[in-house]
């Protein structure tokens, strides 16, 4: 995604970091240039109210749930798969035991 106007952060760097800005796992020098960029790029702000908005309706419906301590690790791994083109191994994503 891109609004096609040049800016000193580019829109790939901007969402490939995403979930770090959200997390407040960055450094405040990388959170100033996001929300410098939020201010120019429509875009990548509009995604990123998405995503937050996402965030908080996890937390809301599964806040109190107990999750596997590698569940993150897993996700994580999906996500870094995809954004790099490859396929997912389709065992990977079912969503419950495959039927024969």
């Amino acid at each position: 995604m891109s609004c096609g106007e040049p800016h000193e952060t580019d829109c790939s760097e901007i969402l490939d970091h995403l979930y770090e800005f959200l997390d407040h796992e960055m450094p405040d020098s990388d959170c100033t240039k996001f929300e410098h960029h939020f201010e120019e790029c429509s875009p990548c702000l509009e995604k990123y109210g998405l995503e937050q908005a996402v965030k908080k309706l996890v937390k809301r419906c599964c806040g109190h749930d107990d999750v596997p301590t590698d569940l993150r690790s897993k996700v994580m791994g999906r996500i870094d798969l995809i954004r790099s083109g490859q396929t997912v191994p389709e065992h990977d994503v079912a969503t419950g035991p495959q039927e024969s």
